[in-house]
């Protein structure tokens, strides 16, 4: 099966929406993007990647979180409307997890807006195995072909300036379950999740960025001799195989679909995964030139 891959559309919407929505950390987020971000970030990218994707006929999409910016109901819909007129495939070949700018603010994860939002893309396959999670139902497994996609929900909110993930126990423990299982046993597992399950080396970093029960993490990937673990979060093209007991995982980052940057490992664009009864068998980047609206192939550095 063809797989495509692709993260942190941060789609931005601010339609309707009053000053007093910003008395949180929306302020500093805000910030961030008109003195920072605004410049790098477009819409239009997105839409190119997604209309792409749709062009190359993949037999499914992950999307790996941070699709909104602010998590604002008029981003929400803004997201579901680009993947419905330009990605156009059925929910059942799209798989979705959040990014920390998803459940960006107590508000946004108690009223469950990326849950209901993407509520056709969150059905199990596997739904005993599932937890009631603010961000919907994780693990979310699709069994597709010779791949098991199985979604995991590292986003939690979290103070100014500070990025970082969690899975939580009960979802870890959840996941082993769902590795454990007969018909994913038999496929190659594919791991999605927003934060990188590697840390960086700075510890502070880390507390700030990274996936903070990372290595709770790897105590259930650990049983797996082969395999995917996709992730966003970086913005940038990135590769790392992962020693386990039984073998090596490959960890792939895709950049930001909507990022303009002139830095190669950095531009907007997508990722492809072929997965065959041997396991992976090609991994490849997509990258975007926006001056020919086209795209080309481009390595992905290790790292």
């Amino acid at each position: 099966m063809l797989l495509a891959h692709f993260s942190d559309l941060h789609i931005l919407d601010l339609d309707g929406v009053g000053p007093l929505r910003f008395l949180n950390k929306r302020l500093s987020g805000y910030a961030n993007l008109r003195f920072k971000r605004s410049h790098a970030h477009r819409s239009s990218y997105v839409r190119a990647v997604a209309r792409e994707i749709r062009r190359r006929k993949v037999d499914h999409v992950a999307i790996t979180g941070d699709l909104t910016n602010l998590a604002l109901e008029t981003e929400f819909a803004a997201v579901k409307r680009l993947l419905d007129e330009e990605l156009g495939l059925s929910t059942d070949q799209v798989s979705v997890v959040p990014g920390n700018h998803d459940l960006y603010t107590r508000g946004s994860m108690t009223t469950r807006r990326f849950a209901t939002t993407f509520a056709p893309y969150l059905v199990s396959d596997l739904p005993e195995l599932a937890l009631d999670l603010p961000a919907g139902h994780y693990p979310c497994v699709k069994l597709r072909g010779d791949a098991a996609i199985i979604g995991l929900t590292s986003a939690v909110p979290r103070p100014p300036m500070v990025a970082a993930g969690v899975l939580g126990k009960p979802q870890v423990e959840a996941l082993g379950r769902v590795l454990a299982h007969p018909e994913v046993k038999k496929r190659t597992a594919v791991i999605l999740l927003h934060h990188p399950a590697h840390n960086p080396p700075s510890r502070v970093k880390a507390m700030l960025e990274g996936l903070h029960d990372a290595a709770l993490l790897w105590s259930a990937l650990d049983q797996l001799p082969q395999g995917l673990v996709l992730h966003g979060h970086l913005h940038r093209r990135i590769e790392r195989a992962l020693p386990t007991r039984l073998g090596s995982l490959r960890a792939v980052g895709a950049t930001s679909a909507s990022l303009e940057h002139e830095a190669e490992a950095r531009m907007a664009g997508f990722n492809l995964y072929e997965i065959g009864a041997d396991g992976v068998r090609t991994v490849t980047s997509e990258m975007y030139d926006a001056g020919r609206d086209e795209f080309r192939p481009v390595a992905i550095p290790v790292g």
